[in-house]
This record gives C-alpha cells, sequence and structure tokens, in this order.
C-alpha cells in the first residue's frame, strides 16, 4: 500500500507511532516536503537518516522549502519506480521534482519545493536556500513527461499547492509566485484522479479531489 504523510521537519514520532509503526516491506510513505531530517549532516542526524533507511517499508520525500539544499545534492543519483531520486541511504529515497513513478500500477506526479514566506528572517546557507523554488527548466522538464503520458496520471504529488486551492490558507497575494501559477496550470490540464500537498500545517479536505495533508497518514486505495 501507498501512505502519504505532510511535514515531518526532523521529528521520528510520526514513524515510530500510530499507523507508521506498523507498515511492512510491501508499504511506500510518501512524505510531501520538509523532510528536514538533514541540516548540519551532524552525528545525530546521520543516526536518525539510518534509522530511517532501514525501516521495513520504503521512503520516499520530496523536497519543501525547508530543506538544505546543498546537503541532498551529494548524495547519488538514482532510479526508482521509473523516476530519478537521490538515494540516502537503504529504503530512503529523496525524489527529484517533476518526476512520475508508477507504484502499484499507480502513476504519480511528484513535484516538491516552493517558497519561503519568511526567507527574508532566514540565513542564506544556514537555514534557508534559493534551491527552495523549482526553475523554470525544472516545470519545462516536467510538462514534457506529462505530455508524453497524454496528461493524465492517478495522484499529484506537490509540497505546495495552485493558487485555486488555497483560499483556506489565506496567502497573501504578494506570497503567490510562479511555481503556485505552474500548478494553476496542472489544474487545467492534467487529468487526475486526487491532488495531495502539504506545507500548510493543515489536515482538511479542500474539494473532492484535493486534500492538504500534515499529520494525517493517508493510504491511496483504489
Amino acid at each position: 500500500m501507498i501512505y502519504i504523510t505532510g511535514d515531518t521537519h526532523g521529528d521520528l514520532s510520526r514513524f515510530k507511532k500510530g499507523k507508521l509503526f506498523w507498515l511492512g516491506k510491501k508499504d511506500t510513505v510518501i512524505v510531501l516536503g520538509d523532510f528536514g531530517f538533514l541540516w548540519e549532516c551532524t552525528p545525530q542526524e546521520m543516526a536518525q537518516i539510518r534509522w530511517l533507511s532501514q525501516r521495513r517499508y520504503k521512503i520516499l520525500f520530496l523536497d519543501g522549502c525547508h530543506e538544505n539544499f546543498e546537503k541532498l545534492a551529494h548524495f547519488p543519483e538514482t532510479e526508482i519506480f521509473g523516476g530519478k531520486a537521490r538515494h540516502l541511504g537503504g529504503n530512503l529515497y529523496y525524489v527529484q521534482r517533476g518526476q512520475i513513478l508508477t507504484i502499484e500500477d499507480k502513476k504519480l506526479l511528484c513535484f516538491g519545493g516552493g517558497q519561503s514566506h519568511d526567507r527574508y528572517e532566514r540565513v542564506e546557507g544556514e537555514n534557508w536556500w534559493p534551491q527552495e523554488m523549482p526553475t523554470q527548466e525544472e516545470m519545462d522538464a516536467c510538462t514534457r513527461l506529462l505530455d508524453a503520458e497524454g496528461n493524465q496520471v492517478d495522484y499529484i504529488l506537490t509540497h505546495d499547492a495552485p493558487t485555486r486551492l488555497m483560499d483556506f490558507a489565506r496567502v497573501p497575494e504578494e506570497d503567490l509566485n510562479q511555481l503556485n501559477d505552474y500548478f494553476d496550470h496542472l489544474l487545467n490540464t492534467v487529468t487526475y484522479k486526487q491532488w495531495l500537498f502539504g506545507r500548510y500545517h493543515r489536515d482538511i479536505t479542500v474539494s473532492p479531489k484535493a486534500r492538504c495533508v500534515f499529520l494525517d497518514v493517508v493510504s491511496l486505495k483504489d
């Protein structure tokens, strides 16, 4: 089974209790960004990474706004479920932006990234990295992959969300950006069953086809 959850921000507790504790080797967990376990590669952080990589199930994560992108870039590139990822060891993978994974016969469009609303209060290279925002090249590459799939997937998994799905979050207009615009474009052009996104620290069904996920663990059932 495939399970989706939201921002973990370097907190292991979600993996040590509840539904995730009981998963087995046939299961896959996908974290919708702000994974947050890798900042300075301290011994404690690396011990947490090893613990996560040794779970029976696979853990995939998208990048969010708050990741150390320079550290993530040092991990080797690999392929998993038909898409590109970086392998952090064992069963732990960072899914690259705009990849389409095929898991249990389900096609999942995965696209991380987003712009920190508090970026002006952060320090570049310490707790903020400009790589948090996807490039035009990454969005164009995603569009080409979708074209090859006939603009049809089963699920869209992202950290941020289309503007049209964010009324509940009351994001100021000045904090919207080209990524939100791109997701609006996907909303209009891609056929999908459900769109799940994280970031906004809420567990809420936005529409029959859209859900914001934070602490919930959501299974992707047929």
